[in-house]
């Protein structure tokens, strides 16, 4: 999906919500549990409820490799469910030198059918180039995160190393291609990111069960073409636990979509 294609269905549908699918066999409602099919069967029902409040799903694939070929399966299928107005974003967090990024890159975009792929920029241009250099897909990159550990590295330096990696990598992908994820929880430093990428998308965890919140988000971090995919997965996914989960799910994103309609309006997005 192209980055035109991507606003004009921000605008379409009113929102720039992504669903994380974190599938996890623990979590599902019980009665699902015991299906031979549970992580496609929860993902299906999850899919149907929200396609068109959302412009994005998110599915962790740490969530899918666990169980192995089976979770790989599940993880395939519920891919080729979501619809091509959805980004799909496979959420893998890869980083390595040269030969095994490109493979990576292979294994996402053209097997996996992703559309962008998170990636750990740490060992520099030579494991991040090979997954920029597919046309019409996204490279997503780590740079400020909404974990308790993420003051342990990013914050330090003068600039503050999340600074570092932004303005680097800005030098090796333009905002057609590259994106960054900078987590919810620390609205203060939504100003410190587009002062290094003005314009490039942002995907942003941490809204929700993390402490985030959509209005902080879009004060500080929204551009003029939105810039912002923020996502939601408990909240949504989780939200209930009885046979009528997809339902109560879809309410979930309904009030995650309103808030952002609103917001596009205030704005003049939309």
């Amino acid at each position: 999906m192209t980055r035109a294609a991507l606003i004009e269905q921000i605008k379409a549908k009113k929102s720039f919500l992504c669903i994380g699918l974190d599938t996890d066999l623990d979590k599902i409602p019980s009665h699902l549990k015991d299906h031979p099919d549970a992580l496609f069967e929860f993902n299906k029902a999850i899919i149907e409820a929200t396609s068109d409040l959302c412009v994005a799903y998110k599915p962790n694939l740490a969530f899918y490799e666990r169980y192995g070929a089976k979770g790989w399966d599940a993880l395939e299928r519920s891919i080729a469910l979501i619809p091509k107005d959805c980004l799909v974003i496979a959420d893998a967090k890869r980083g390595d030198i040269g030969n095994t990024s490109k493979y990576y890159a292979e294994a996402m975009f053209n097997q996996l059918g992703a559309d962008a792929i998170t990636v750990a920029p740490y060992m520099g241009e030579d494991s991040v180039r090979p997954f920029l250099e597919f046309e019409g897909k996204w490279t997503i990159v780590l740079a400020m995160t909404s974990n308790k550990g993420a003051a342990d590295f990013q914050w330090h330096g003068s600039p503050e190393l999340f600074r570092q990696v932004i303005r680097k990598c800005c030098t090796w992908g333009n905002e057609d291609q590259l994106m960054f994820v900078v987590g919810a929880t620390r609205p203060e430093g939504f100003k410190a990111i587009r002062e290094e990428a003005p314009e490039h998308f942002l995907l942003v965890p941490g809204v929700g069960a993390q402490g985030g919140t959509v209005e902080d988000v879009v004060k500080y971090g929204m551009t003029k073409d939105v810039g912002l995919l923020i996502n939601s997965s408990r909240g949504i996914i989780y939200a209930d636990s009885t046979p009528d989960f997809a339902n109560v799910a879809r309410k979930k994103a309904l009030q995650l979509q309103e808030t952002m309609e609103a917001l596009l309006k205030d704005r003049g997005i939309i």
